[in-house]
């Protein structure tokens, strides 16, 4: 190795040398960041849990609440400037229900650290988690005495003492946080708090206090908005302008909030400035019941009581002055809003009581009547668990002014009840009231049906039946049957087809009995296979029959219902194909008739014509038949007469 002349080893022989790059194109496999993320935590060993320790008996229980205090002991001799390690050593002793030991842990915390205000609120957050109220209240007053601007903690403080209900020491915890002048914020907290409890005299105290301390644009802003929402309206002056000029006023307004305030303050702007044209139009017209809507809805948001209750108050003095359903329609909606109000909003129940009592005692019951109304009422005093109150309404509503929906809420409401008597005597009257309404004979028979009282059901579908006038009766026929094939009373069912058939020939009914009879199987799944066999031969039998009868009606009895025979014919077809190897085709597939495409002459009222209209008429094989018998004998006459005339044409000739 070469030297230098002073005797030292040369080092430039040691320095490296650059290498030379061969081959700078890209690798043909590129490595990415995400796969060496993904491949070092492949690498990684999975994380140590440590096992489970189950103990059994107070000696064993003892020795694990000493070795984990030795482990916390010396955890925080360690590191005694560790909050973490103190907090977890306390909420470990307020697991063990040691809150002696926990709060030894924290008082020797704060002697370390006492200005970690997270120290403080984990402390009176456990005593009050434990309903240790005084000893909560005894941190929060250490706390707030030795870091008074702390905000937090004189949230927390007040917060605790508003949760328990003592308003009082709240207002006096927060009267001593103002002694500090803290931010803007914590006065606005205060004077939410006085709101909050409609103290508006002591809320304007503290404006005035709050301005003092804080005299910025914004501060005086909050408080001109807290006027004009809780002061005299008088004071604004805006009755006092004229329309224009007060338009002008609100558009200044709104730009001088742009400019200072903040998104409330604007909101709030707004707010006044629609106020201001709703009052406009609800004078112009009193009885634009859309106006009164629009009105109560921007207090409803505004959220003061008093004057959402003043609004509301001056709407339903407006009564239509026409007692005509048709007027009230609209108005009636809002007393049932403010009834809404009242009860989940306002949480008044008193108030919205009196609302409904009042809006019943204001409708023409003997003219029209909001059975909606009455429902409402009866279900508002059923959430104010008065179960009698609600039966006195419903009682009164149907003796001034039965309707079919009261009768159905409150036999609903008997029904969730599971009174079954009182069930029935509301059906009766029900019933008395209205004797041709298919609905309640139906609901009246499947309320008995759910009473598992078969007998009973049969009976009230019985005497449904027999009425002489009823409204749908094909639904009450068809729930009668619907009825006696749940029950598998299968002969029953037949009977009742019959019995409908003598009243009414409609083709609908032959189908229905058609397929009744072709499902009628009697037997249960232990049958043996030939029985079910010959018993679904039986029913295909019976199937034909009936369509055999349909059929023969329509072509003898009403000839003119061809579409209605048509109809009957596909069905029979589409249930023989459904019969598979059972089923035979044939046997209606050469009664089916041809469509054909007709036109036939449009006639007006005064018995003109106004063209042709296209129509699709029916040409069954018996009538297809006589068509072509007419055609012959017609050719044949034709024919005689030619023949007569070439006899006659000889004759003169000769």
């Amino acid at each position: 190795m070469a030297k230098d002349s002073n005797g030292y080893k040369d080092t430039d022989d040691k320095l490296p040398q650059a290498k030379r790059v061969k081959n700078k194109s890209p690798a043909p496999v590129q490595i990415t960041a995400e796969q060496l993320l993904r491949e070092a935590r492949e690498g990684q060993e999975g994380e140590f849990r440590p096992p489970q320790q189950q103990i059994n008996d107070a000696t064993e229980l003892a020795d694990f609440r000493l070795r984990m205090r030795k482990g916390f002991e010396d955890q925080v001799r360690r590191q005694k400037q560790n909050a973490r390690v103190w907090i977890k050593y306390a909420r470990w002793e307020e697991s063990q229900k040691e809150l002696d030991l926990a709060r030894s842990v924290w008082e020797r915390l704060l002697e370390v650290d006492y200005r970690n205000h997270t120290v403080w609120v984990e402390y009176a957050g456990m005593e009050m988690k434990n309903k240790m109220i005084n000893h909560a209240r005894n941190v929060w007053e250490r706390a707030v005495q030795l870091l008074p601007s702390v905000d937090q903690l004189w949230y927390k403080y007040i917060h605790m003492e508003e949760m328990i209900g003592n308003v009082a020491r709240a207002r006096g915890i927060f009267r001593r946080w103002m002694d500090w002048m803290p931010d803007q914020q914590g006065w606005i907290k205060f004077i939410e708090f006085e709101l909050r409890y409609n103290e508006v005299y002591q809320a304007r105290a503290i404006f005035e206090q709050f301005v003092q301390c804080h005299p910025k644009a914004d501060a005086w802003i909050r408080y001109a908005k807290f006027e004009m929402k809780n002061g005299d309206v008088a004071r604004l002056g805006r009755d006092r302008i004229p329309k224009g000029k007060a338009d002008s006023l609100y558009r200044m307004f709104e730009e001088f909030e742009e400019r200072y305030g903040d998104r409330q303050g604007i909101e709030d702007a707004i707010v006044n400035k629609a106020r201001f044209k709703y009052e406009q139009e609800v004078r112009k017209n009193h009885l634009d019941y859309d106006a009164w809507f629009g009105y109560t809805r921007l207090e409803e948001n505004a959220g003061n009581k008093e004057k959402i209750r003043q609004v509301y108050d001056r709407a339903i003095a407006n009564v239509p002055p026409a007692q005509e359903k048709r007027y009230w329609q609209r108005y009636i909606y809002l007393w049932i809003n403010y009834a809404l109000y009242e009860e989940i909003d306002a949480r008044d129940e008193d108030h919205a009581r009196a609302v409904y009592r009042m809006c019943l005692e204001l409708i023409p019951h003997k003219k029209f009547t909001f059975a909606k109304m009455w429902i409402l009422a009866a279900e508002f005093e059923i959430r104010q668990l008065k179960l009698e109150s609600a039966r006195k309404i419903l009682g009164t509503a149907i003796g001034k002014a039965a309707k079919g929906k009261i009768f159905k809420r409150y036999i609903e409401i008997e029904w969730q009840l599971r009174n079954a008597d009182r069930c029935r005597k509301l059906y009766e009257k029900y019933l008395h009231w209205s004797p041709e309404n298919s609905y309640a004979w139906i609901s009246y028979a499947e309320f008995e049906e759910k009473n598992c009282d078969a007998e009973r059901a049969r009976s009230v579908y019985e005497l449904a039946i027999s009425q002489k006038q009823l409204d749908k009766p094909e639904l009450l026929w068809k729930s009668y049957i619907d009825f006696e094939l749940a029950e598998r009373e299968f002969e029953r069912a037949r009977d009742l087809y019959g019995r409908l058939l003598e009243r009414t020939q409609h083709v609908k009914v032959w189908i229905s009995y058609a397929a009744f009879e072709a499902s009628a199987m009697v037997g249960g799944d232990g049958m043996r296979s030939e029985d079910v066999i010959e018993q679904k031969e039986q029913c295909i039998q019976r199937a034909r029959r009936v369509f055999e009868r349909a059929s023969d009606y329509f072509r003898t009895s009403a000839p003119e219902l061809k579409e209605q025979r048509s109809m009957l014919l596909e069905q029979w077809r589409n249930t023989e194909e459904e019969f598979g190897d059972f089923g035979d085709v044939t046997l209606v597939q050469a009664k089916l008739p041809r469509r054909l495409k007709r036109k036939r002459p449009i006639v007006v009222e005064d018995g003109g014509s106004a063209g042709f209209e296209e129509y699709i008429d029916y040409l069954f094989p018996e009538e297809a038949l006589n068509t072509n018998w007419k055609l012959f004998e017609a050719v044949y006459h034709w024919k005689r007469r030619k023949d007569s005339s070439a006899e006659d044409g000889e004759d003169k000739e000769t």
